[in-house]
């Protein structure tokens, strides 16, 4: 059974606390299923989207014929061995292993309803899935969605365009074929909508020119926005500073330049807030733990708190005053641009902030579903065009 075209329905695996869910109904889309294996973030998320729909399950243990027909099926995968800061396993193996359990549930679901459903595939992961294994790790992935019917889309997305938070990742889209009008001769065309949107720059560009075989569709975009939101602007004016000495305990902890730099602020008449996190670095001529402190007025990518390096501290400078302490979950919340998120009070601060560490900007899922998959879902099928790539459109002398 196809789908109809006015039916913006989604499939979220790797579901966590909902952000996704909520991202893609700023665009008019509903979740009817979501699967993760946390209680916790089923709990969050149940607390935010309703009860009903959330499977608390591995993802190993889920069949297609469970997961309902719908348009739009997303993953947010692991990252543990495709992020720099990690082992860089690659994908297969480890936590990230787990995408190729995601392509199995798409297989069944075709079986399940129609080789057509879903008609659209979104994936999000870290920057390092573009280098991971030489490259090679995510050109296996999207030969399995060629394999599945799917020509792709590769975007790079930073989340300060939206919010004061540096959060780069990689989307990689899968628009199923038969909705794709295959042409031969409108390679300048092409060639216009890959370079349409600065969420597709250079480096991407170059990963597509070096692998021109790989059946691709290129979404005309627009830029990505400028965010007006500053760091200020999510700060939790009601949340408690860390007593003198603790603070004086980070201060002692920071570089020479930045400890300047923050008795000059202190002397203004105005508060500025830095955001920064704990790290092993060369201070004082001694390997040693050292605050580094941003000032661009954004937050570091916010992380799951597996250790106390991971925790992101914000520091409070003027008026005579030096603040420090932890960013809290609801300025967690802010910086994921889910400023409404319903946070449990009984919840630790820990888990709050692994739910918002582990997820997807809300804004970023808004933009790539009104710019993208609603002006996919409002077109007739086959409709939309694209080119034979392989041997015909030499994508990489395009991209030059």
């Amino acid at each position: 059974m196809s789908q109809t075209t006015d039916d913006k329905t989604v499939a979220d695996f790797f579901a966590g606390i909902g952000l996704v869910t909520k991202g893609l109904n700023l665009a008019g889309w509903e979740t009817v299923y979501a699967l993760d294996y946390d209680k916790s973030k089923q709990s969050q998320y149940e607390d935010n989207f309703g009860k009903g729909h959330y499977q608390l399950k591995d993802v190993t243990e889920e069949k297609g014929s469970n997961v309902p027909n719908v348009k739009l099926a997303h993953a947010s995968f692991p990252c543990t061995d495709l992020s720099l800061a990690g082992a860089r396993k690659g994908i297969n193996q480890g936590e990230s292993k787990a995408f190729w359990e995601f392509a199995r549930i798409l297989k069944e679901m075709k079986q399940a309803y129609g080789e057509a459903n879903p008609n659209f595939v979104l994936l999000e992961n870290v920057e390092g899935l573009l280098t991971s294994n030489n490259g090679l790790d995510l050109r296996a992935l999207l030969e399995e969605l060629n394999g599945l019917g799917y020509r792709v889309d590769l975007l790079r997305v930073n989340a300060n365009h939206f919010v004061p938070q540096s959060r780069v990742r990689i989307f990689i889209i899968g628009v199923h074929e038969s909705l794709v009008e295959v042409c031969d001769d409108r390679n300048l065309i092409q060639l216009h909508k890959m370079r349409s949107t600065n969420a597709r720059p250079k480096k991407i560009q170059e990963y597509i020119s070096k692998h021109s075989d790989i059946n691709w569709y290129f979404h005309d975009l627009p830029n990505l926005p400028t965010s007006t939101i500053r760091l200020q602007d999510i700060i939790d004016l009601n949340e408690e500073w860390w007593p003198e000495e603790r603070t004086e305990y980070l201060y002692n902890q920071l570089h020479a330049r930045q400890r300047s730099l923050l008795d000059d602020q202190v002397k203004s008449q105005n508060y500025k807030y830095y955001a920064g996190f704990r790290r092993m670095r060369v201070r004082d001529d001694k390997r040693q733990s050292t605050v580094e402190l941003r000032n661009d007025d954004i937050a570091g990518c916010l992380r799951t708190p597996k250790g106390g390096s991971a925790r992101q501290i914000v520091v409070r400078a003027g008026k005579g005053r030096l603040d420090a302490r932890l960013f809290n979950g609801r300025e967690a919340a802010r910086l994921m641009g889910a400023d409404d998120f319903v946070i449990d009070s009984s919840l630790s601060l820990n888990k709050a902030l692994f739910g918002f560490g582990d997820a997807v900007c809300v804004p970023v899922l808004g933009w790539l579903g009104e710019h993208y998959f609603n002006t996919l879902a409002e077109q007739p099928e086959a409709v939309i065009e694209t080119v034979e790539t392989s041997g015909r459109l030499a994508l990489n002398e395009l991209a030059a």
